[in-house]
């Protein structure tokens, strides 16, 4: 994930809003898919939202708010296309000769449901989180990146960690309690182990900061 958000950078501000687009898309595809860790059920989208605020982290400090507004925008255009997409998909009547809608209905079946909860979730959140981190940025000038990013980001994947749980899964994962229990810690080690390299992001970027 680091990776692609260094290339990301490198790209400058389109580069990293197709990345907060992807995320969210990916994440609303993917927290249907459970796994067990540490005897408890948990959905695979972690990843994706950290990822997704992470780039819009970075597109603030580097490119200025304005730049993590339209992302934010962005990304919310891309999860109602998605979802209007799959809707239309499901919605053609698959021939003698396919396989797959069976998967398909069992995967989006709970896409419209799920894209509604993530969607006001995840504005919510950012604007939460855009807050925050233009706060730190102001207080500390410019200063402490790594540290900026990883409070606000401890910060907003916690509330959002809580409410989409309630929201967006509650009756289609076996248990809610237990997706918090496990993703919270997994999303802090995600950004524990993503802070140190925030440092080097600067050597990244190739349009002028503004």
């Amino acid at each position: 994930m680091i990776g692609f958000l260094f290339a990301g950078l490198r790209f400058g501000i389109l580069g990293l809003t197709v990345l907060v687009s992807l995320q969210t898309v990916f994440a609303n595809i993917f927290v249907v898919k459970q796994i067990t860790l540490f005897g408890l059920s948990v959905t695979c989208s972690d990843v994706f939202m950290v990822g997704g605020l992470l780039a819009l982290n970075l597109l603030q400090e580097f490119f200025g708010k304005e730049s993590a507004t339209r992302a934010v925008r962005v990304s919310l255009f891309s999860a109602v296309f998605f979802v209007a997409m799959v809707e239309m998909h499901l919605l053609y009547a698959p021939n003698s000769d396919d396989l797959t809608q069976p998967a398909f209905l069992q995967i989006f079946s709970a896409t419209p449901r799920i894209v509604v909860a993530s969607l006001v979730v995840f504005f919510l959140v950012q604007q939460i989180d855009m807050r925050i981190f233009g706060w730190m940025q102001k207080k500390w000038n410019g200063r402490q990146l790594p540290l900026r990013i990883g409070l606000s980001l401890f910060i907003s994947q916690s509330i959002d960690t809580v409410l989409f749980s309630f929201a967006g899964l509650y009756g289609i994962v076996a248990s809610v309690t237990a997706v918090i229990i496990v993703s919270l810690p997994i999303k802090f080690l995600s950004i524990a182990c993503s802070a140190p390299f925030t440092a080097m992001c600067r050597k990244f970027v190739k349009v002028k900061e503004s």
